[in-house]
């Protein structure tokens, strides 16, 4: 029997009926440190970036991401202490807005991905001041590990929205570091050195 579109999209909107209904009519995470409990969480991948920019030609700035990162966060809310992280980011998903761009960033001439696959973030010390934290830890990229220190401010927590009993949790962190540095050498000084990274990180509760 031929399923004409509108026969399709009533039966889709029937399967939906039920989640739409218990959809929440605020968001279930909020800025309330009182929420964040202590355990392991592990990254949530699809709603993680890590943000660099830096200064194209001296005409504009220039934005990409790496997509799909994956790690683990350890939160103890009463003893900063034991608080580390551990993000993981594949060079093979970083993305721009240009398909010829992001082909060229993974070869030798910047991140060189098929010798050097991933990148990788680990925490050293954690030092909680309210919403904030500074986090230093060491950076690796091309096979280049060099300290840094991410300035973090907590976004927020709450129940999953999918999955029972859950806690998701989420941060935005900032830092600069110069790409030669690393190894990064291609179209300097042309493309700047300076380059600034954001991460934006959910997390689920293992």
């Amino acid at each position: 029997m031929q399923r004409t579109p509108l026969f399709l999209a009533a039966i889709a909107a029937i399967a939906a009926a039920p989640l739409v209904a218990q959809m929440p009519t605020t968001p279930p995470g909020t800025r309330t440190l009182s929420k964040v409990a202590a355990g392991t969480y592990k990254v949530d991948s699809a709603h993680t970036q890590v943000v660099f920019t830096l200064n194209h030609l001296g005409f504009s700035e220039y934005s990409g991401q790496f997509t799909q990162p994956t790690g683990t966060l350890t939160l103890d809310p009463r003893d900063a202490t034991k608080d580390k992280v551990d993000i993981v980011f594949p060079i093979d998903k970083v993305s721009t807005t240009v398909a010829a761009l992001d082909a060229h960033l993974k070869t030798a001439d910047f991140f060189d991905a098929a010798k050097f696959p991933e990148g990788r973030f680990v925490s050293t010390k954690v030092t909680v001041t309210g919403m904030t934290a500074t986090i230093a830890g060491n950076l690796t990229l091309r096979g280049v590990t060099k300290p840094v220190v991410l300035n973090a401010k907590f976004i927020g927590a709450g129940p999953s929205l999918f999955g029972a009993h859950k806690t998701v949790v989420g941060f935005s962190a900032t830092t600069s570091i110069k790409r030669s540095d690393f190894g990064v050498n291609g179209y300097l000084p042309l493309v700047s050195d300076k380059v600034d990274l954001v991460i934006n990180a959910g997390f689920d509760a293992s």
